[in-house]
């Protein structure tokens, strides 16, 4: 019986201030699995994180040329991940946000093959350096992932989460900001199984990469929400615009209409405009919901397609693996062969 392998990522973007403690509390051993690695992903890292890295134990680091940002770096991670024959991989953070003793606990709904995809949902509430908005909009992220997904994930901002090999093939994240978003809800879409479990939080040892200022924060999130659902849910979206526009232009049209017949007609020839205007940005956006829609189509052929060169490459990969062990294994059976033929030749000649 094949052996199971869990691979820890960490995506890194200069943190030699805190992976030697990340790492510190990374565990060996996961019930269920044989074989326990770290990967770090390097995503272009000017300060001495690759050296810390290998210092402190890491498997296995790919570095990226230069910095791609986060999503860019999980990615590269999860390819890397199945390249190395990973059962599953777990995608931490290198600020040690995360506590590291809950990892049993994220991959145990794999393990017992009930889900695909397990997020570690945090206690958002008693999180003391979570500010008001950033819990507010935490929440606010995890309701519109959970309308467009149809999941029932609580914590979806969370980068703590443990993905099945078959589901990490089935990934592809567009986005160049986060990842956490659109991970579940390509989830959702594609009916795979992903739960939650509660997991522990530790102690801030710096500020959030992504959090540079509130008023910048609070500008990505709302962007990356409204994105996620013109992306994965356009005919939804467009439409809506569409009948807001409608509502509008159908509410001025009675405005008009009533004053045209009480003789006052002449002077509501705003609200004529006005509605004209609204019907065509309605038109607009019904017509850009169709088309979105193709698109969506188009985009989920793609991923069709990448899934199938995906699987080919980890095979041909897999096989130039075996053929490495098989000849390894020649070379070696052929020299012990040839040093028991030469032994009584030297015996004889001694």
């Amino acid at each position: 019986m094949a052996s199971r392998k869990l691979i820890i990522q960490i995506p890194c973007f200069n943190e030699a201030g805190t992976l030697a403690i990340a790492l510190g509390h990374l565990p060996r051993e996961v019930p269920g699995y044989d074989v326990v690695e770290w990967l770090v992903i390097d995503d272009g890292s000017t300060d001495n994180t690759v050296r810390i890295a290998r210092e402190n134990g890491v498997d296995h680091v790919v570095s990226l040329r230069h910095n791609q940002g986060l999503a860019r770096g999980f990615m590269a991670g999860l390819e890397a991940a199945l390249k190395l024959g990973a059962d599953t991989i777990v995608n931490t953070d290198a600020d040690n946000q995360y506590d590291a003793s809950c990892i049993p606990d994220l991959v145990a709904p794999i393990v017992a093959g009930e889900a695909e995809i397990v997020v570690g949902a945090r206690p958002i509430n008693e999180t003391p350096h979570f500010s008001g908005i950033k819990k507010f909009l935490q929440r606010l992220g995890s309701l519109a992932v959970r309308l467009a997904s149809n999941t029932t994930i609580p914590d979806a901002p969370s980068g703590f989460r443990a993905i099945h090999r078959e589901a990490a093939m089935r990934m592809f994240v567009f986005s160049e900001y986060t990842y956490t978003l659109e991970t579940i809800i390509q989830a959702g879409r594609k009916n795979m199984r992903i739960t939650s479990v509660p997991v522990r939080t530790n102690e801030d040892l710096r500020p959030s990469r992504l959090v540079k200022s509130i008023s910048s924060y609070v500008q990505r999130s709302l962007v990356t929400i409204l994105r996620v659902f013109i992306t994965y849910k356009p005919l939804r979206a467009c439409f809506t615009a569409g009948a807001i526009f409608t509502l509008g232009a159908a509410l001025l049209g009675g405005r008009f209409l009533w004053a045209y017949i009480a003789g006052d007609g002449a002077g509501k020839v705003q609200s004529l405009i006005l509605l004209s205007v609204l019907a065509m940005a309605a038109f607009i956006s019904f017509a850009v919901g169709v088309i979105a829609e193709l698109q969506a189509a188009n985009r989920n052929l793609l991923e069709d397609i990448r899934l199938r060169l995906l699987r080919q490459e980890l095979a041909e990969s897999e096989l130039a693996s075996q053929r490495a062990r098989f000849d390894r294994v020649r070379n070696e059976l052929a020299e012990t062969d040839t040093a028991q033929h030469l032994a009584p030749l030297k015996s004889r000649a001694g």
